[in-house]
């Protein structure tokens, strides 16, 4: 009974930033309707259940294209407190599901719209992924070594970051606000937009002279000796964070390592001589022998875990940041409630799955439920087409989004 229990949300299919704005939502408790699409091609997504981001959902399989499934589907959104959609923009309009009509049906609704580019501007009809989007914002720019390619920052930066977890955090915000008002509104999400929302603090120190324009030059980006990665004799990684003197302090003591002819800490000319110092002496033993080491209330060095290593850290087990659930072990939803916890009360439903309960629960009429289920709603529908899904004539709007 997560603090967003009652809350009903239809989220049309898509993957990325999209769904993880609704597992946000449904793991707080929301009920969220998933319309699933009539396709079987997912494009090498994850099958169920290890489509993690689609946890705690009901599902429902329509053609958008078709416009019986459409005007079912705005009875159902005529019982909904939000929506979540991420075509391009004026997809939604043409397939009739619109801002305009679906607000029209439900004068409460929050319309959550989640694209790349966002609804407008001179790149807002372009399709592009994550390092595109990130590429425009001066994140993807800042990160990496001066001498090679930025790498792109998995899809944690766009996808996640600035797009799914703003689209969230903006519904919320609206919900909150139609609870006063009586009325909804169109929450406008673009991946660019958080982005560089998530860039303020990096811009306000290019503007105040603190960060210098250039890739491991700054603190936090690899220039600073004290902030980093290092490689171990095995081959693995550790991390540093030594930016106060006292862990600094704590540091050198532990390890005996001698600094004293390097020159100013500070001073950007001596990094380079202090990061072959530290070099050398993490090559001195193994990943694991470091971190048993650095293993005091004063130590800021750590483990770099790969993703088979992390469930099993003592930390993680601790603090049960892992799931199982019907047989698959998954991150634990965030952040943490005292009085109504989140939960993953089941895995990603297979397509149609559950949407039968789900829209009996909301109210549907027994004879719409009936008639959905004759049409393949709930269960294994034919596509229209067994033509492959074409990515250049893709009508999505964020990355890794199709319909």
């Amino acid at each position: 009974m997560g603090p967003l229990h009652g809350l009903k949300i239809v989220e049309l299919f898509c993957i990325g930033p999209g769904p993880f704005a609704g597992m946000q939502l449904s793991d707080m408790g929301a009920d969220v309707l998933l319309v699933d699409r009539t396709e079987e091609q997912e494009l090498g997504y994850p099958d169920h259940p290890y489509r993690y981001l689609y946890r705690n959902r009901r599902s429902v399989r329509l053609d958008l294209k078709d416009r019986d499934d459409v005007e079912q589907l705005l009875d159902v959104i005529e019982r909904a407190d939000g929506l979540i959609e991420g075509f391009r923009p004026g997809v939604a309009e043409r397939l009739g599901l619109g801002p305009d009509v679906c607000l029209a049906r439900n004068p409460r609704l929050v319309y959550g719209r989640m694209t790349g580019w966002g609804q407008e501007g001179p790149n807002a009809d372009r399709a592009g992924y994550d390092a595109n989007f990130v590429s425009l914002t001066g994140a993807l720019g800042a990160i990496g070594d001066p001498d090679r390619p930025p790498p792109p920052p998995l899809i944690l930066a766009g996808d996640f970051g600035g797009g799914g977890m703003y689209l969230a955090m903006g519904m919320l915000a609206a919900l909150l606000e139609t609870a006063r008002s009586g009325q909804g509104q169109v929450v406008d999400a673009a991946i660019v937009d958080g982005a560089l929302n998530l860039m303020a603090y990096f811009y306000g120190g290019l503007a105040g002279g603190t960060w210098v324009n250039e890739r491991k030059s700054n603190l936090v980006d690899g220039g600073d000796w004290r902030y980093g990665t290092w490689e171990c004799s095995d081959g693995k990684y550790v991390s540093t964070a030594l930016l106060q003197p006292k862990f600094l302090a704590n540091f050198v003591a532990k390890t005996g390592i001698d600094l004293a002819d390097l020159g100013e800490p500070d001073d950007r000319a001596a990094w380079p001589r202090y990061r072959a110092r530290m070099a050398e002496l993490f090559k001195t033993r193994p990943r694991d022998d470091w971190a048993e080491l650095f293993d005091g209330p004063d130590d800021t060095v750590q483990p770099v875990l790969d993703l088979a290593e992390a469930p099993s850290h003592p930390h993680n087990v601790e603090r049960k940041a892992f799931v199982d659930v019907d047989g698959t072990s998954q991150p634990a939803p965030a952040p943490r409630f005292s009085r109504t916890p989140s939960s993953i009360r089941n895995v990603s439903p297979r397509p149609g799955e559950g949407g039968a309960d789900l829209l009996a629960d909301w109210g549907l009429a027994a004879a719409d439920i009936d008639n959905l289920r004759r049409r393949g709603a709930f269960g294994r529908r034919p596509s229209p087409s067994n033509a492959p899904i074409n990515l250049s004539t893709d009508e999505s709007g964020s990355s890794f989004s199709v319909i």
